[in-house]
């Protein structure tokens, strides 16, 4: 599918919310706007307000937050392969000293929204590139984004994600776009651990660049001589960390049966023995449950869950459960422990994330202590009127009795 760079459509902002898009509000909120009964994924707009005034312009492509994204707020720029190769380029040129760091060789090169363009990502991992697509209409202007990546970068090879299907859903396709196929499982580093990783295996590919900050501040200052449990583990990066870092013990647990050999192959490529660390295939409430039945305890319990989730034995959602895991974890971790509370989920804030805490907590008869706030780190910019954008939140906080 090609975008039709010829003409475009106009859509009308609703009069209670023109002062929110004139200030630069980047997203077509359904509900913000008169949408014509008919459009196209991919397909040019032009925002007016009810009195006709240009507002800016954009592409419709639907996804999970709205139906598509503004591009520009110039009425004579065009939206064409010349304004693709400007937003990469600024957004390289923005990372500069990324490309530089010792001892790393993964980051965000392109961060949506943050970068001028919503519903697009792109991240560097060694000499690769892994685009990933959040709608139809972003994807009708591939031909765009990759002739400024080989233009701009020439790497060594590029992978894609395509993550709209229904409800954002991956597109289960081949991966590999151009260049030379990558020998997977390869490896990365992240402040110099290495990092095992695989573009072309299903949605995923091994590990969150976006938690970097996080990872360095468990090695360096929460891991020496502790007995860390790492829930939701997925492939065990977080474990490995801990263990670089002098954990006396590290457990991993996921439900997926495959996080095993994952985890086991990510200390494996750190030079670390996993039979001296527990990688445990479980449900991680049921996990914790029995553990507190046997009065098992943790010096650092981290917490990661996806936003969503379902199991055998229900579903999660981060929004209605994560005072109850909070509650759980609360009871397997020693006073003057550590928990790392982590959520991806971009429906509430990070105000509202601390409530979680201070409500388990209190539930637990507990007090907290604050330790540390993460958000995105700095590859992974926020459109200043789009704070909904910022959508990691990680709070270090200790256990008082």
């Amino acid at each position: 599918m090609k975008p039709n760079l010829k003409g475009h459509r106009t859509i009308t902002v609703k009069k209670s919310h023109e002062h929110r898009y004139k200030k630069g509000y980047p997203l077509l909120q359904t509900s913000f706007v008169t949408l014509p009964r008919k459009y196209r994924e991919g397909e040019l707009f032009h925002l007016v307000s009810k009195t006709g005034e240009f507002i800016g312009k954009g592409y419709i492509g639907s996804q999970n937050r709205g139906m598509g994204w503004i591009l520009s707020h110039k009425e004579a720029e065009s939206i064409d392969g010349t304004f693709f190769m400007k937003k990469i380029a600024t957004a390289l040129n923005k990372r500069i000293p990324f490309f530089s760091l010792e001892g790393t060789t993964a980051f965000r090169i392109f961060n949506g929204e943050g970068d001028g363009v919503g519903g697009l990502t792109i991240d560097l991992l060694n000499d690769y590139l892994l685009i990933q697509w959040y709608s139809k209409g972003i994807y009708c202007y591939k031909d765009f984004v990759i002739d400024s990546l080989n233009a701009l970068i020439q790497p060594k090879g590029i992978y894609e994600k395509k993550r709209f299907d229904r409800d954002g859903g991956y597109i289960a396709d081949e991966n590999f776009v151009l260049g030379t196929p990558g020998q997977f499982p390869m490896t990365v580093q992240e402040n110099h651990v290495h990092i095992e990783v695989d573009l072309n295996d299903g949605p995923m590919i091994g590990y969150f660049l976006d938690q970097r900050d996080v990872r360095k501040t468990l090695m360096d200052s929460f891991s020496k001589g502790k007995e860390v449990l790492n829930t939701f583990s997925y492939t065990g990066v977080f474990s490995v960390f801990a263990a670089l870092g002098g954990a006396k013990t590290t457990t991993s647990v996921d439900l997926a049966k495959r996080s095993k050999s994952m985890t086991e192959n990510q200390f494996l490529a750190n030079g670390l023995s996993p039979d001296h660390h527990r990688i445990i295939v479980d449900d991680v409430f049921h996990f914790l449950r029995e553990e507190n039945n046997q009065n098992s305890s943790y010096d650092v319990v981290i917490l990661d869950p996806p936003s969503f989730s379902r199991s055998k034995d229900g579903t999660f959602s981060a929004k209605k459960d994560y005072v109850k895991l909070l509650q759980e974890a609360l009871k397997v971790t020693r006073d003057q422990g550590l928990i790392i509370a982590s959520t991806n989920c971009g429906t509430f804030s990070m105000k509202t994330f601390e409530g979680f805490i201070k409500k388990a907590f209190q539930k637990e008869g507990l007090q907290d202590h604050i330790l540390h706030r993460f958000s995105l780190p700095k590859d992974f910019p926020v459109h200043k009127e789009y704070p909904e954008g910022n959508y990691l939140k990680v709070i270090f906080v200790e256990t008082r009795k």
